[in-house]
């Protein structure tokens, strides 16, 4: 693919302005990817989206209204604690007691690790008592609770008299349990007493350990009963085992005590859990996806959103499957956007449970970093709260001991993970959270170096339209120095669509918009029809009105409407006189052969008038853009003289050559080596763009250089790994070409490597998808390699009439643009159809006008194609002693390049050419070598083919067709399907009836039919056509 040219960009004061433009503007994205999501006040101010890191971890463009099942969300299985579970049944199986202490924030686990050890055989005795967040806690209630829910009665005990102590807790035992003993006027001893029974009672129960959970609630009596029950004796001693968050024991509390204090003769273990990894986080969703596979973008941000957290991971998975936003694609489980994020009831009560038991200042910081979104120092956290230093402080280090907020090394605070700073930010009232907006857009601005990325969020969410309108524009013109071309699109598309601006400021704006970067996919029919009310208002300039239309020209291009957007850039160019490099770049976009509406003469045209215009008016420092742009044209249109352009093309960003120039220079050329069949030339030029882009930060390009080196390998037989860098690729959003070119990639190596029909109809689909999508984006050349791949699926179905219909389509195409480099993959499947349907005179004509097209056309891959046609045609027309030689020089042709999947076929058809020619044993050799280096290059369906068959020849040498008609058979059924008589088509082919009648006799057995009128209904369904009848006749 190639990369449409860029308008320059003064990035000067953008670059020194922020090096770290990654910040959202809008932390918690609710709407769908495409949406522009509007704010409580103010104009509709769209978020600017996180520029992605090196990797672009990206979903694929699902569309919403594709069929989904449901996502079959079940339990997860316990993941990334194998540790901690071994450490847990350890202590509790080892000889003695044991204090396990099992620590972690909520939601981290502590509860499931501890069903986990329980189940675990070898553990028996063990008595589990929860502790609730009580405001009075009733005396020792956890471990009285926890004796009932496991005995509910209590007869066969036999307790001792100090069992009576009970009556109090266990009133239902009154008729089993001792009788009260004497009272006791210490309550210290009382309260020993107590405990002793309750100990009795449960070694009397036959517990061998306790285990406490979320001990941080537990009474101070139950802390009390817990530090009793370790400083037992030895053998009457039980194992301990207690969970608890440590943010949330009190200060003072005993808990700190057990915890702290070693206990003589008892092992003591110390669990401290910790949140998931990435790794961890995909293996707990895919257990709750029958553990199908989990893409790593998907998992990335759920990780992302819960920090890894079980349960905010789970909650969060059950609610993308009750909204039905899991979906499946080739074969794992994908969210449908990336942007959409929502908070799991679960976690939004418990998150706001914690922050209700904060002091009123500490709330009020916490809705400041909810707002705020990322971490920032406590200055701006203070600022935005609106409290005092001295309070702000005081309240941040609350929060922090509270584990609400966390800080960094470098003494920033914020929330753990998104999930929890939404579920405060959703809790505050609309006129406090644009009051804290306002504020921390103003603390934001004071900053150095300034923040430019996330102040347009907090003044449009605060209702300042010249602010936003202001620091959006700064943002635009950032990200247009730093390559992020995705995050300018959507800037300029908000604040062009904002309304009330001035014709000035539009023209301003439309001059930095990259349309190259224009996908389409970003609302664009408002934007067009508010740059068309511009063009209608009568309020710009001659000059001004011409720049406007350029842009809205490219805009329609890009949008796939080809012919608008070509008539809007020809009107713009009488109104660009005085502006000769913008009315050059416009002759220059026109000269493009894209769209299939225009011969390449009138691009030559328009071609050779922006050379004129740039070498006359534009300086020479200026000329690089269109040198880039002629040299693409003119290779794209098959013309070698591109070649002598593209050398006067620097290819280092040395001195003042802009790094942008060079990298899409070597995208564009690299493109077009690949096109022409000079495969090692374009893996360089490819290469050396994706370490430039890479460099300097324009991941777009890199990535469209990524794409075309992938096809590249394609067409080279570098298999390895290529279905895993498709599929990423493919999985980039936004990015219509880019995933067009992938899937196609896709389609081409899964119909190549099936092995059972329905991985073939996969392809097929996946062929027809592309070229559905490339012609609604008005890409002309870009569907005929899939048209060719599916064409070639339905020969070999037979369905002959679909592979006809499909090709006839794309050589109009070549046809009507006059550019016969475009038929390389084409032409050779168009004549392989006709010549299958009989119409080898068709078959003959095409090959004829594909040779007149290519001459001046030095291209390797066309020379190729075409040899391969004239091989085809040969199996039809010549001997096969001639056509094993025309199969020979096709496949020399495509090894040259090197193509080896090409090559190969055409050797294995050289091999049947010889076979027909009596060369048996050289034909059986070529179709073993054949056979294993097809294999070898991974093409299975093809090898087993090719090692299962042998060469079909008759008795005496002749050429055999197998079960398909011979070419005087095909005459003979074609005349038949006009309704002629035997002795008619005799007369027609001067050939006697006898014969006649054994040709029809043939093709009703190779078509299993034992009638005229049979065999005219199989030929026809396997795509024979009617012949004209002789004249005469």
């Amino acid at each position: 693919m190639a990369a449409q040219p860029a308008r320059p960009v003064d990035p000067q004061a953008a670059r020194a302005a922020d090096p770290y433009p990654t910040g959202p503007t809008d932390p918690y994205p609710t709407g769908p990817a495409d949406s522009l999501p509007t704010r409580p006040a103010g104009p509709a101010h769209p978020q600017l989206p996180r520029s992605a890191g090196p990797d672009r971890p990206r979903l694929p463009d699902l569309q919403p209204t594709d069929p989904q099942p449901p996502a079959p969300v079940r339990g997860p299985r316990l993941v990334g604690r194998s540790e901690e579970l071994a450490a847990l049944v350890g202590a509790l199986t080892a000889d003695g007691p044991a204090t396990v202490l099992v620590e972690g924030e909520a939601g981290i686990g502590k509860t499931r690790l501890l069903q986990e050890a329980l189940a675990d055989p070898a553990l028996g005795g063990v008595l589990v008592a929860g502790c609730l967040p009580f405001g009075e806690a009733l005396t020792l209630a956890p471990i009285v609770d926890a004796v009932r829910q496991a005995r509910t009665r209590a007869d066969e005990l036999d307790l001792s008299p100090l069992g009576g102590a009970l009556r109090p807790l266990f009133p239902e035992w009154a008729d089993a349990l001792p009788p009260a003993p004497e009272p006791l006027d210490e309550a210290g001893a009382a309260r020993h007493r107590l405990f002793r029974a309750l100990a009795e009672l449960l070694a009397r129960c036959g517990v061998t350990a306790l285990a406490v959970e979320d001990a941080h609630w537990a009474d101070e009596a139950t802390l009390d009963f817990l530090l009793f029950l370790a400083g037992r004796p030895l053998a009457e001693r039980v194992g301990l085992v207690l969970t608890y968050r440590p943010e949330d024991v009190p200060a003072g509390s005993q808990l700190r005590r057990i915890a702290a204090r070693p206990v003589p003769g008892s092992h003591r273990t110390r669990i401290a859990l910790s949140p998931l990894t990435v790794a961890g986080t995909a293996q707990f969703v895919s257990s709750m996806l029958d553990d199908e596979h989990v893409s790593d973008a998907f998992a990335a941000f759920l990780h992302g959103h819960t920090a890894g957290l079980p349960l905010a991971v789970e909650e969060s998975v059950r609610l993308l499957g009750e909204r039905a936003d899991l979906v499946r694609h080739r074969g794992e489980w994908r969210r449908r956007t990336l942007t959409e994020i929502g908070v799991p009831p679960t976690i939004r009560d418990a998150v706001l449970e914690r922050c209700s038991r904060l002091d009123p200042d500490s709330r009020q910081v916490l809705r400041a970093a909810a707002v705020l979104a990322e971490a920032a120092g406590p200055e701006v956290v203070a600022a935005v709260a609106g409290l005092p230093a001295a309070r702000a402080d005081a309240a941040v280090a609350a929060a922090v001991r509270a584990r609400a907020l966390v800080e960094d090394a470098d003494g920033r605070v914020g929330f753990r993970h998104l999930l929890a700073a939404r579920a405060v930010y959703d809790d505050i009232p609309g006129g406090e959270r644009r009051a804290l907006h306002l504020r921390a857009g103003r603390a934001l601005e004071a900053l150095h170096p300034l923040p430019i990325a996330r102040l347009p969020h907090h003044f449009g969410a605060a209702g300042d339209t010249d602010g936003w309108r202001h620091y959006t524009e700064l943002a635009v013109d950032l990200a247009l120095a730093t390559g992020d071309q995705q995050t300018a699109v959507t800037a300029l598309h908000a604040l062009l669509s904002s309304g009330d601006l001035p014709a000035g400021a539009v023209v301003r704006l439309c001059r930095k918009f990259p349309v190259f970067a224009f996908s389409g996919h970003l609302g664009s029919s408002d934007l067009l029809e508010v740059l068309r009310g511009l063009l209608d208002g009568g309020a710009l300039a001659r000059s001004e009105r011409g720049e406007v239309r350029a842009q809205l020209g490219r805009m329609l291009m890009h949008a796939g409407q080809y012919a608008a957007g070509a008539a809007e850039l020809e009107r713009a160019t009488a109104d660009l006189g005085e502006r000769p490099y913008e009315a050059a770049a416009v002759m220059s976009a026109l000269g493009r052969p894209a769209g299939a509406d225009w011969p390449v003469a009138a691009h030559r045209r328009w071609l050779d008038r922006s050379v004129a215009l740039v070498e006359a008016r534009v300086p020479a420092d200026r000329h690089l853009p269109f040198l880039i742009d002629r040299a693409t044209s003119l290779l794209e249109m098959g013309d070698p003289a591109g070649w002598e352009v593209a050398a006067r093309i620097p290819q280092t960003a040395d001195g003042p050559t802009d790094p942008l120039d060079v990298i899409r220079a070597g995208l564009n050329l690299g493109d077009a080596a690949l096109r022409w069949g000079y495969g090692e030339d374009a893996r360089h030029r490819l290469l050396r763009a994706i370490g430039l882009a890479e460099r300097h930060g324009h991941l777009r390009l890199r990535d469209m250089a990524a794409t075309t080196l992938a096809h590249l390998d394609w067409h080279t037989g570098n298999w390895q790994g290529l279905a895993e860098r498709a599929a990423t690729h493919a999985a980039i959003e936004n990015e219509p070409l880019i995933v067009i070119d992938a899937t196609l990639v896709t389609a081409l190596l899964t119909a190549a490597t099936a092995t059972a029909p329905e991985q073939l109809a996969q392809a097929a689909a996946l062929f027809t998808h592309v070229i559905a999508e490339a012609r609604r984006r008005g890409f002309a050349d870009v569907p005929l390699e899939a048209t060719a791949g599916l064409a070639r699926i339905r020969l070999e179905e037979g369905r002959g009439e679909e592979a006809l219909e499909l090709t006839e389509a794309g050589m109009r195409v070549v046809d009507r643009k006059a550019i016969w480099l475009w038929a390389v993959e084409i032409a050779p499947v168009r004549v392989a159809a006709l010549v299958a349907a009989g119409r080898t005179a068709e078959a003959a004509a095409l090959v004829a006008r594909y040779a007149r097209g290519l001459r001046g056309c030095t291209a390797p891959a066309a020379a190729a194609s075409l040899a391969e046609c004239r091989a085809r045609l040969a199996d039809a027309e010549e001997p096969a002693e001639r056509a094993a030689e025309r199969w020979d020089a096709a496949a020399a042709a495509w090894e040259a390049l090197p193509r080896p999947c090409p090559a190969l076929l055409a050797r294995e058809r050289q091999a049947r050419a010889l076979g027909a020619a009596g060369r048996e044993a050289e034909a059986a050799a070529l179709l073993a070598r054949t056979a294993a280096a097809l294999a070898d290059l991974g093409a299975e369906r093809d090898a087993r083919r090719v090692a299962a068959s042998e060469a079909r020849r008759p008795a005496g040498g002749r050429r055999g067709y197998g079960d398909r008609l011979s070419p005087r058979e095909l005459e003979v059924v074609r005349l038949m399907l006009t309704g002629l008589s035997t002795p008619d088509i005799a007369r027609s082919l001067s050939r006697s009836p006898k014969t006649v009648a054994a040709q029809l006799t043939s093709a009703m057995r190779k078509h299993r039919v034992n009638s005229r009128t049979a065999l005219a209904v199989a030929a026809l369904k396997a795509g024979i056509t009617p012949a004209d009848p002789a004249p005469g006749i």
